[in-house]
């Protein structure tokens, strides 16, 4: 079956079988039965009633549901070139029609509903993928998946916790027309890679950008055979970045595993496009608008373009994603500014009235969208996809900010090829992310994270001699119990600390444990070691006797005396680009 035959039935436009469902407020994808011309939802026990929702209209103009005029109701896909069998009753027949007649979907709301159900987030790698329109049971032939094991997190989409989705864009010359593009030997490197961290109460973004070139350690992983069976792929010192995809039969899991080793944040799920994607989503929104500061004609890249504001899809949009030397010092960093700037435009067009009311362009999105997809099996269904859409759609596009993880060259090397973490830069944002901090002002976020931390840590603080507390080692850092024992002892007066050695499990952040009757103790520790108020771990019951506090370390300590609280904000000298903004390419 052909790409324009997916979803038809008996000759319909795959656009026009879907119908806005008044109780829910999303557009449902109507099959025709056989031997008849009723639709049903897929979800549907039966067909429908005679009313008028479910009957076609002959000729052109929108097709409306609801009220005598359509009132209160989007732009519904058009049934084109049929009429449903049967008689049509009088107005206000058929079981459910009075309920139909009375229920107008305020505006507001119907807004609201397509902007969850249709291109919610795009995530165009090179630009990322997308969250698509009605993503029903049709579209879950097109998914691929990959078994990463415990690489993930299965259940964290509608947790309340923050969300971390890995994108990865390969260089594997897959899809037709792709022949002349990358390295035509890859078995598929991560050659774009963005990890979007979605706050916890899902206000904001941070999309960052992890460079191909960066020189890393890549850990063992393990990978899921064909025969369901274990491999571990041996770690490797000091390589590039992009061969943890690929090489050495490394599957995304590995490259989750090396984003986690850089960054302490571990990515819950990851998405994965070729170059087809940018070709078939910027398509299938009728083209994206990208500025330049300069014309460009690329004899590399091919992209041929004037200063100024110009619209772009399929090889045009491909070509400037993939441009290099016609932008900034000619790097792989300069690039990746520019794809920053191309998914930021790529994110307001999938959001805009002119996609989002429009049918048959979501559905053409849709059906791109989840070709273009290889996803892990925590979100390998369209239930799940939209689920996750869902979620992303809370998030103004204000509140989304790129950056990329700050880097120097390498100086190892004598011709720059390769770059490294700043860590002078990177640990402080990579902090932030780990601490759930966003990078633009949510003034809402600030305030409750505020509120909390002066409800924790106000009060009276016990005298250092009266605080104690045993320490545990949860992090990599070796001896960091009886560093932090140390000093606590000789340089805050804390002599009733105890090193306890390692914690059972490593643990990602530092955390006190303490009993109600040890509040005063717990406010003198934390603003001694700095930690923020998330750390403190109240208990239900009082201590008794000579029972101490517990603190374990977690991989956020950097060392006694280091406060463990996240920076307030972002380095200032690492540039932020947000997703509600255009900008001209340099």
């Amino acid at each position: 079956m052909d790409a324009q035959s997916r979803g038809r039935a008996d000759e319909i436009d795959p656009a026009d079988q879907w119908v806005l469902n008044p109780q829910t407020g999303d557009y449902e994808l109507r099959l025709p039965q056989s031997g008849g011309d009723s639709y049903r939802t897929p979800s549907a026990p039966g067909p429908r009633g005679s009313g008028r929702r479910g009957t076609a209209h002959e000729g052109g103009g929108e097709r409306r549901s609801g009220g005598r005029n359509g009132e209160g109701r989007g732009p519904v896909p058009e049934q084109r070139g049929r009429r449903a069998n049967g008689p049509r009753g009088p107005e206000g027949s058929g079981p459910d029609s009075a309920g139909r007649r009375k229920r107008k979907q305020p505006k507001g709301r119907r807004k609201k509903a397509l902007l969850w159900t249709g291109g919610v987030m795009a995530f165009v790698l090179v630009g990322l993928s997308v969250g698509g329109y009605a993503l029903y049971q049709h579209f879950n032939g097109n998914l691929n998946s990959v078994d990463i094991g415990d690489a993930g997190n299965k259940d964290v989409i509608t947790a309340n916790a923050p969300l971390n989705i890995l994108i990865i864009g390969t260089d594997k010359r897959t899809g037709k027309g792709n022949e002349g593009y990358g390295d035509k030997s890859s078995p598929g490197h991560a050659d774009t890679n963005i990890l979007f961290h979605v706050s916890k109460d899902r206000t904001n973004a941070t999309a960052l950008s992890i460079p191909r070139d960066l020189i890393t350690d890549i850990p063992d992983c393990t990978t899921k055979q064909p025969d369901g069976s274990d491999k571990v792929i041996p770690g490797t010192q000091n390589i590039r970045f992009n061969v943890s995809l690929g090489q050495e039969g490394r599957d995304p899991g590995c490259t989750m595993r090396t984003v986690e080793e850089i960054t302490g944040v571990k990515p819950d799920h990851f998405m994965m496009v070729d170059f087809n994607a940018v070709k078939e989503l910027t398509t299938a929104v009728g083209g994206v608008k990208v500025c330049l500061a300069h014309p460009v004609k690329d004899p590399d890249s091919h992209l041929d373009l004037p200063a100024g504001e110009s619209k772009i899809q399929g090889e045009d949009a491909l070509a400037f994603v993939r441009t290099r030397h016609s932008f900034g010092n000619q790097s792989d960093l300069d690039r990746i500014k520019v794809q920053q700037q191309f998914l930021g435009s790529m994110i307001r067009q999938m959001k805009s009235d002119d996609t989002l009311t429009s049918p048959t362009k979501m559905y053409s999105l849709a059906d791109a969208a989840t070709k273009a997809l290889t996803v892990d099996k925590g979100i390998g269904s369209i239930k799940k996809l939209t689920a996750l859409a869902k979620e992303l759609g809370k998030i103004d596009t204000k509140n989304i900010t790129f950056v990329t993880a700050p880097v120097i060259d390498n100086p190892a090397e004598k011709v720059h090829a390769t770059v490294v973490l700043n860590e002078a830069k990177s640990d402080p944002l990579f902090q932030m992310m780990r601490e759930d901090t966003s990078l633009t002002e949510v003034k809402k976020q600030k305030q409750a994270a505020k509120s909390k931390q002066d409800a924790l840590l106000k009060g009276t603080k016990a005298a250092a001699a009266d605080v104690r507390v045993d320490v545990l080692n949860g992090g990599d850092r070796a001896g960091a119990a009886q560093e932090t024992v140390t000093w606590l002892q000789n340089e805050q007066g804390v002599l009733k600390s105890t090193n306890k050695a390692n914690a059972p499990e490593k643990i990602a952040k530092t955390t006190l444990e303490y009993a109600p009757n040890q509040a005063d103790q717990a406010r003198a520790l934390a603003a001694m070691m700095g930690l923020p108020g998330s750390a403190l771990k109240k208990g239900t019951t009082d201590a008794e006797g000579l029972q101490a506090m517990v603190l374990t370390l977690g991989a956020d300590f950097k060392g006694a005396g280091v406060p463990v609280t996240g920076p307030a904000k972002v380095p200032d000298d690492i540039p932020l680009a947000n997703a509600d903004k255009a900008v001209c390419a340099k």
